[in-house]
């Protein structure tokens, strides 16, 4: 066996941050309905968990004149003064002001990035974030495409370029990390309840 294994990294609550990436109303209408409640369900879950445990919540709209705002069920959800980046480009990296965002948090070098779509803007985001020498985690029950098979293209895309291909709940608990956490009965019952 190879000593020169890769590390399996988990995430911090120390040390991240969570992106939720164009999860906008006209958007989500081109989505598939069951997958999308599942997503938005998630989505919420690590919002609430992140509110929990003091970890700082980032979100962007893209174009939202024509694709409208944030998702009411996620928007009425995200914490006060996390007003989304207003963006055109696919890459919330190359979006003004989404660098500041995220650099407002020095030591948190860890992104648990959501939302839509997968292929399009969620792929490109991650691509750069990789680039600015961020570790990057993706949970794949809260990520979405229009087709399946845009998703599953990516996510093995994804894997294979060292970002972390998670599920949410393996997220909330990895940044409880211990049962005798002050907050792990809040954070559990989050993700107990039925999708």
């Amino acid at each position: 066996m190879s000593t020169h294994q890769a590390q399996m990294p988990l995430c911090q609550r120390n040390f991240s941050q969570l992106l939720i990436i164009d999860a906008q109303e006209r958007l989500a209408n081109a989505m598939p309905h069951d997958e999308l409640e599942a997503v938005v369900a998630n989505i919420n879950r690590l919002v609430s968990a992140a509110k929990v445990l003091g970890i700082p919540v980032i979100a962007t709209q893209h174009n939202s004149k024509g694709l409208g705002p944030l998702l009411a069920a996620i928007r009425e959800n995200i914490p006060e003064g996390a007003e989304p980046t207003e963006k055109t480009a696919f890459s919330c990296c190359t979006a003004p002001g989404f660098e500041r965002n995220i650099s407002s948090h020095p030591d948190r070098r860890q992104l648990v990035v959501v939302g839509m779509e997968a292929h399009i803007c969620i792929v490109q985001t991650v691509s750069g974030l990789q680039r600015w020498g961020y570790q990057v985690f993706v949970p794949a029950d809260g990520i979405i495409s229009r087709k399946p098979a845009f998703k599953q293209n990516v996510l093995e895309r994804m894997r294979h370029c060292g970002i972390q291909v998670v599920c949410s709940e393996s997220v909330g608990f990895e940044w409880i990390g211990d049962s005798t956490d002050a907050q792990f009965r809040e954070v559990w019952s989050l993700f107990k309840a039925p999708d």
